[in-house]
């Protein structure tokens, strides 16, 4: 059962990251240079009118780093145990698919390259870590109350 409730926590927590970086991308509507939402198919195209643009690259970042963030907040809500570990595999798992497309799409910038290594897995770290700090306080004030109710 656990197997099951891991798998649909990192899945869940991929999708709201995913949800959110796509999202993000779509904010400015300057940004968006194609007309039906299908990222996939324009994507190379979008990299390459945006590759002399360092704002957004910089916002992409921003906004990766909130989405996994967030996606690590989900998953270490829903996982029972070892919740930073699985908030760090969104991380991880997230890093894999933007080597990915640094890999497949040659058009994003140096900086950009270096910088993801720095975004995914501390801001997945901070997200399992806000999740194990709000439930250590929680289990703590539990057992404060049982040690004054028996008092």
């Amino acid at each position: 059962m656990n197997f099951l409730r891991n798998t649909i926590a990192v899945i869940v927590g991929l999708a709201i990251a995913g949800l959110i970086i796509t999202l993000g991308i779509r904010v400015f509507p300057q940004w968006v240079t194609f007309e039906a939402f299908a990222p996939f198919e324009h994507w190379q195209r979008f990299l390459f009118s945006m590759k002399d643009n360092g704002a957004f690259f910089g916002f992409l970042l921003f906004i990766s780093g909130l989405g996994t963030t967030i996606g690590g907040v989900a998953t270490a809500i829903i996982v029972k145990y070892a919740k930073v570990a699985y908030a760090i595999l969104i991380g991880f798992i997230m890093l894999f698919i933007a080597m990915l497309d640094v890999i497949i799409f040659p058009y994003h910038p140096t900086f950009y390259k270096i910088s993801i290594f720095l975004t995914f897995f501390p801001f997945s770290w901070i997200g399992g870590k806000i999740v194990e700090i709000i439930y250590e306080r929680k289990k703590k004030k539990n057992i404060t109350d049982k040690m004054n109710q028996s008092k």
